[in-house]
């Protein structure tokens, strides 16, 4: 039985799911929501911070800052409350209401900046402000996830490593790109390996990181609106985009299935499956990383409203639920109200008395 004292202590990174049932393609999904952080960040979030400890730049006066859209928000919260650092998450607004509760009740602030596509969207004045925030005062300490090595050597040492151990025969990867700390750790690591294995980098469609033009991205953690500093392309056999209706059909066939994730796993799950489709996959053992799971995208989508208002009406039903095969055994409508039986009259024959009749005593 393990016993921890500290929540960054647990992470579970053993559970494959196999999605050949669901989705009718053999790929393996490596679920990375199973920490107290409930993402895959809190590997990142912990070599960060470890890391400024050791090179003194965290001290007890410093004030952590980060700009995160959501999952490094939550795991660098829950390490800031377990070590006693004070910690400010920079975001927008389409971090997810449940994720930035989830923060603050951690103990940590959030502000949510205003988009500006002068400065790069919401993530240009995400940076702006954290600049800002460090320029007025020596205390804030700023990680910095976009350009610190630590967040793909978190991965390079950790679950790339872990993926190996259990499928020595990989063939393809397929890896969600934000910062690209996750892929370039997985990377690196494969490219050292005893065999070959293809590294197919999943991203959004309206994000740059690997060209075209910046476009409106809705659900937070995939995509970035600027080129990611930590990305080497001469790592990455392809890059595959994924449109957003794409992420919420993938997410709500999972849910279907009772396997509730995130929207970058949806993203994930959604590019890898579109890649399976035009390769010949047979022999080929394929592993994807679920980078979250779903329970913070409860408002939106898995939300019907938000879906149609943001994707229209069509990538729903008339029921609202989410177009496809309907589940294998419809419930039966409910029965019509019945009156309520009456209630018996109470019995004026004491129990003792009963009992001795009965011969009990």
């Amino acid at each position: 039985m393990p016993v921890i004292t500290v929540p960054y202590a647990f992470n579970e990174e053993e559970l494959y799911v196999d999605l050949e049932a669901i989705f009718g393609q053999s790929l393996f999904l490596k679920c990375e929501g199973l920490n107290f952080a409930g993402s895959i960040k809190l590997k990142a979030a912990t070599e960060m911070v470890e890391a400024a400890e050791r090179e003194g730049a965290l001290t007890p006066e410093s004030i952590l800052v980060e700009s995160s859209s959501g999952n490094l928000g939550v795991a660098l919260s829950m390490i800031a409350a377990s070590k006693g650092y004070r910690f400010l998450c920079v975001t927008d607004s389409r971090c997810n209401l449940s994720t930035r509760l989830m923060m603050e009740a951690l103990g940590s602030q959030v502000h949510v900046v205003a988009a500006d596509e002068a400065s790069g969207g919401f993530l240009g004045a995400r940076l702006d402000y954290v600049r800002d925030l460090c320029a007025s005062d020596d205390r804030w300490v700023w990680l910095s996830q976009y350009t610190n090595p630590g967040n793909w050597q978190a991965h390079y040492r950790r679950t790339a490593p872990a993926i190996a151990r259990w499928f020595p025969r990989l063939d393809v990867l397929f890896i969600g790109a934000g910062t690209t700390g996750t892929l370039m750790g997985c990377a690196r690591y494969f490219r050292e390996w005893h065999r070959p294995v293809q590294i197919i980098a999943v991203d959004s469609v309206g994000s740059v990181t690997f060209g075209g033009a910046s476009g409106r991205r809705m659900i937070p953690g995939l995509g970035m609106s600027v080129h990611p500093p930590l990305l080497d392309e001469s790592f990455v056999d392809e890059a595959v985009r994924v449109e957003e209706a794409d992420t919420v059909r993938a997410c709500h066939q999972l849910a279907r299935h009772g396997f509730l994730f995130g929207g970058s796993t949806g993203t994930v799950v959604s590019g890898a499956m579109d890649w399976l489709s035009r390769h010949d996959t047979r022999g080929l053992t394929a592993v994807a990383i679920a980078p979250d799971l779903g329970e913070r995208y409860l408002d939106t989508i898995y939300q019907a409203n938000w879906v149609q208002d943001l994707y229209g009406e069509e990538l729903l039903g008339s029921d609202g639920a989410l177009d496809g095969p309907a589940p294998a055994c419809p419930l039966p409508a409910p029965p019509e109200a019945r009156p309520a039986p009456p209630r018996r009259s109470p019995d004026p024959q004491p129990r003792e008395e009963r009992k001795e009749q009965a011969g009990d005593i």
